[in-house]
């Protein structure tokens, strides 16, 4: 039997819930399709379970276009060729009644470059109209070229309510209801997730053994344990880290504590955060507190002597303690200037006088010439000395 998923998947765009922004009266694909000339090749790009597969399918429906669909987990790109059309007749004939075939590649970002170098001369002579289904950035993940001849379209994680209306359809599928605290706990725990939630709802069901009420155990059993939506690579990774180093620089103790729980329960190792908080204790805190730099390196050492679980409640401590402190960059912009005027001006000679007089010839030639050292017990400073080349001696990084 199809999974549940598969089973209950719309006939036609009226049946589709979520993505308003795409598909409802005003929505981009709605007009694309009012005026089916010219489809565009397309790479949806959006979370797991948010509709991108089902949504391509009802494309091809509307356009009553010849349609394939592949997966890189599964077809080979000699797989994907077999579906283009090659002879001259074949394409003129498409072209003709515009009835290039509509090729849906799910995780277009599993083909490697050279695999999606093939697919580029048949999307831009418009052989075949491709989409392409991401939930990676593919900016990152698909060429340049590629992604220049196609329009991406994104996706929202559904909402609450349309996941909802989705699991409704679902339960009357499966003629089978759901108490309220199992429906808001699978609702809580799909992360936006319509095959998670429907899959979770079809497995329930089975082991419900013919009642007809689902209850909360039964969803926990199913579940086993909460979608995390943090996969430890890909687009929602670096969006959890950049969440959680910007929220100890906005001094916001609570969404960084939010995060960092986010990454310990979904497996991060703790010592890759321990990292980024000595990070961000220079970066965003520097001069403001100078303890915070000793307490992110400390945090790492117990990090690396206990692990996790334990050492949970210790990166906690720390992520507090930096979000709750005085902030400063100081040292970051400064570092940033000195590296710029590196970069520009490149090895500019140091100094004379500050230059080690290692030998008769170097003293002669002024090596360490009249050199103000200062620190000894009959040194005075000399303000006029300068140390930076003579090309930067104005210089002030630290202001």
């Amino acid at each position: 039997m199809q999974p549940l998923p598969d089973r209950i998947r719309p006939a036609s765009l009226t049946g589709f819930i979520g993505q308003k922004h795409l598909v409802g009266p005003t929505g981009f694909i709605s007009r694309l399709l009012n005026n089916p000339q010219g489809f565009p090749s397309l790479v949806f790009w959006g979370p797991p379970g948010s509709g991108k597969t089902t949504l391509a399918r009802l494309i091809a429906r509307d356009l009553n276009r010849p349609f394939f669909e592949f997966s890189p987990v599964t077809s080979t790109i000699s797989d994907i060729k077999k579906a283009i059309p090659t002879s001259g007749s074949q394409r003129q004939l498409f072209n003709a009644l515009d009835k290039a075939p509509l090729i849906f590649i799910d995780e277009i970002h599993r083909l490697n470059k050279a695999q999606q170098d093939a697919l580029l001369p048949h999307v831009e002579k418009g052989t075949i109209t491709l989409i392409g289904a991401t939930t990676e950035n593919p900016s990152f993940e698909v060429i340049g070229p590629l992604l220049s001849r196609c329009r991406v379209v994104v996706f929202h994680q559904l909402e609450k309510d349309e996941l909802k209306a989705i699991i409704s359809v679902g339960k009357k599928a499966l003629k089978l209801k759901l108490n309220p605290q199992a429906e808001e706990f699978l609702l809580n725990s799909s992360s936006g997730d319509a095959r998670v939630a429907l899959n979770v709802l079809e497995i329930a069901s089975n082991l419900s053994l013919g009642t007809k009420e689902i209850t909360l155990k039964s969803i926990e059993t199913a579940l086993q344990k909460r979608q995390l939506l943090f996969d430890l690579k890909g687009e929602e990774y670096y969006n959890t880290i950049s969440a959680f180093h910007k929220s100890i620089r906005g001094s916001d103790p609570d969404a960084a504590l939010y995060y960092l729980a986010r990454m310990l329960e979904a497996g991060q190792d703790p010592l890759y955060i321990a990292r980024r908080l000595i990070r961000a204790a220079s970066e965003d805190i520097g001069l403001a507190d100078s303890q915070a730099l000793i307490l992110a390196t400390s945090a790492f050492l117990a990090c690396e002597r206990i692990g996790m679980p334990e050492c949970n409640v210790i990166l906690a401590q720390v992520v507090v303690y930096l979000a709750k402190a005085p902030k400063s960059n100081t040292i970051y912009i400064s570092y940033s200037q000195a590296a710029q005027d590196v970069h520009d001006f490149g090895n500019l000679p140091t100094p004379l006088h500050i230059r080690n007089p290692v030998t008769k010839l170097m003293k002669e030639i002024g090596y360490g010439k009249d050199y103000d050292y200062h620190h000894s017990a009959t040194g005075q400073k000399n303000s006029s000395i300068t140390y930076l080349p003579e090309k930067l001696k104005d210089r002030k990084y630290v202001k």
